[in-house]
C-alpha cells in the first residue's frame, strides 16, 4: 500500500520530532542546530500561520510518518508578498530517495496554487548536494548563494538560495 499526503495535526508532533531531530544531530542537512520537544512542535502546529501548508506523508499501514514539508508566509507584515511561501522539507532519514519528497512537492504545489502563492523560496546547505539535486529536480533555481551565513558548531557554512515559480 502506497502512503498518502495529508495535512498535519498537532497530534502528529511525536512523528515530525522523530524525523526531524536526527536529521538535525546529523549536523549535515539542515541549519537546525536544536532538537525540538514534542510539546513545542505540537504547539508550532497549532500556531501554524492559516494561508500556511503544512504536510505529512504516512505510512497507510500503520500510520509512521515519513515526512514533511512545510510553507510558511514570507511576510505577513505587508500584502506585497502574499503570492511568496518560504518552504521547507524533510525526509525521515531511512526513506530516503524512496519518492517521498516527490509526494510532498506535487501535494504542496497544488495546495499553494488554490492558497494564491505563485513562488516559493528556500535556503539549502551548499554542503548537501542532494537537498540540491531534490529541489532542482521539483523545478526550483538556483538564484545565488549567501556566503558564511549559518555559523554552525564546526565553522560557517554557506547557503544556496532556490526559487520556484508555481
Amino acid at each position: 500500500m502506497e502512503p498518502r499526503v495529508r495535512e498535519a495535526c498537532p497530534d502528529d508532533a511525536a512523528g515530525i520530532v522523530r524525523i526531524l531531530n536526527p536529521i538535525i544531530e546529523a549536523g549535515t542537512f539542515t541549519v537546525l542546530d536544536t532538537p525540538f520537544s514534542v510539546e513545542a512542535e505540537r504547539r508550532f502546529i497549532e500556531s501554524f500561520p492559516a494561508r500556511g501548508i503544512f504536510h505529512v506523508v504516512e505510512e497507510r499501514a500503520d500510520g509512521r510518518l515519513l515526512g514533511f514539508q512545510d510553507v510558511s508566509p514570507f511576510a505577513e507584515y505587508t500584502r506585497a508578498f502574499d503570492h511568496v511561501g518560504v518552504i521547507g522539507t524533510f525526509v525521515d532519514l531511512s526513506h530516503r530517495r524512496q519518492g517521498i519528497a516527490g509526494r510532498l512537492f506535487r501535494a504542496t504545489f497544488e495546495a499553494a496554487r488554490l492558497k494564491g502563492y505563485e513562488k516559493f523560496f528556500t535556503f539549502i546547505r551548499a554542503d548537501n548536494p542532494a537537498a540540491l539535486a531534490t529541489y532542482r529536480r521539483h523545478g526550483f533555481e538556483v538564484i545565488g548563494t549567501a556566503r558564511r551565513q549559518a555559523r554552525m558548531k564546526h565553522g560557517y557554512v554557506d547557503e544556496i538560495l532556490v526559487e520556484a515559480f508555481l
